[in-house]
């Protein structure tokens, strides 16, 4: 029997809906609080790497994603010139394992509809537009508040609920983030027939621009930046610097560029980064995911760990026969070095950037490799 019989979890993105599904197929009773009215509303596009790919077959989603995403096997560098010169082209990593693809590109929303369509389909209850007000945590349970004015009681609740945290700040938690000095351009947009993986273009005016096939008739399209203000800029405003910022990328981003037209499908936010201490829990409350540990795009792992979050947690609670301290720090002793080295490395990518050197890339993809390849 799994030590717990009753989850609530806060957040319905990667971490909090692997650890639902996993724990919903155990036989546990889980609910799901997600303070937003609808998951699929936002969003442009995700790079998914091999080992987050693992993950979506652990979880049952992953046929279903093969017929909306679009996967690949390369990685291309363009350089900043009038024509977008491909440099070089190269096979990327396949992290997770030789028969999965490389790299999966998927709009937002598709994913998180897979995922919680999958998460009811086992038995896991979804309350949208509710949150939680107040936790109180004792040795056998929590006594749950919610922001409806209902109330409960459960065996864990997992905090899943992103770097801004609720589940974090009613722990008193501070989770230590800090801004990197960047921000990243990101649109959706149809996709050009000659836009069949990634490219990335180092330098010209902004630190990096790229792309990620989405679908068959889709991607995203990024830039980034030194960071700024644009939280009073319209969706207007934004679309016309973002493709003022373009101006300077050719061949793909030409045509990208000529689609770029929709102000609602252009986001913009700034990149943070933070490792929690050790250990992520209080008492029989504990945070995963972005809650936990937080990277910049650089490397496009932070799906993949989120995911990792949750099913290792869910793995560990349905084989255990308590929720102690031995368990705690068997969950802080797989997650916590794996987590912190992946955003270690997608750190140093980012300082590479703002620094404008040019450092040992292979020595990340290797360390990375090495890191992430073994399943979590």
């Amino acid at each position: 029997m799994p030590a717990v019989n009753s989850v609530l979890v806060v957040g319905a993105g990667a971490a909090g809906a692997a650890a639902a599904i996993v724990l919903a197929e155990a036989g546990v009773a889980v609910e799901i609080a997600e303070i937003k009215p609808d998951v699929t509303a936002l969003g442009s596009g995700i790079t998914l790497q091999g080992n987050a790919l693992r993950v979506m077959q652990r979880l049952g989603v992953w046929d279903a994603a093969l017929g909306q995403g679009y996967c690949f096997d390369t990685l291309g560098i363009r350089a900043p010139d009038p024509a977008g010169t491909l440099v070089m082209e190269f096979p990327d990593a396949r992290l997770g394992g030789p028969d999965l693809p490389a790299t999966m590109g998927m709009y937002r929303p598709d994913l998180a509809r897979l995922l919680l369509d999958r998460a009811v389909a086992v038995g896991v209850t979804v309350r949208y537009s509710t949150s939680v007000d107040k936790l109180a945590s004792d040795d056998t349970g929590v006594d749950v508040a919610f922001t409806d004015g209902t109330s409960g009681r459960y065996d864990l609740v997992v905090g899943a609920d992103g770097i801004r945290s609720h589940v974090r700040d009613l722990l008193g938690i501070d989770p230590g983030t800090r801004a990197l000095g960047m921000g990243i351009f990101r649109a959706f947009t149809p996709r050009p027939a000659s836009v069949t993986r990634t490219d990335l273009y180092y330098g010209g005016p902004s630190y990096i621009a790229g792309y990620c096939p989405t679908g068959e008739d889709s991607l995203y399209c990024y830039i980034v930046e030194a960071a700024q203000d644009r939280s009073g800029q319209s969706p207007e405003e934004m679309l016309a610097d973002f493709r003022a910022l373009s101006q300077a990328y050719h061949g793909p981003w030409d045509e990208i560029r000529e689609v770029l037209t929709d102000p609602a499908t252009v986001f913009y936010t700034k990149f943070e980064t933070h490792v929690l201490p050790a250990p992520w829990n209080r008492g029989r409350v504990v945070l995963v995911g972005d809650a936990a540990h937080t990277c910049p795009p650089t490397l496009a792992q932070g799906a993949a760990m989120a995911f990792e979050d949750g099913v290792v947690l869910a793995d560990m609670l349905v084989a255990a026969d308590v929720v102690d301290d031995a368990f705690w720090q068997a969950f802080t002793d797989r997650r916590m070095p794996r987590a912190a080295t992946v955003v270690e490395l997608s750190n140093t990518l980012a300082q590479w950037q703002l620094d404008h050197v040019q450092g040992d890339m292979g020595a990340i993809i290797g360390r990375l490799a090495a890191t992430v390849i073994p399943p979590a």
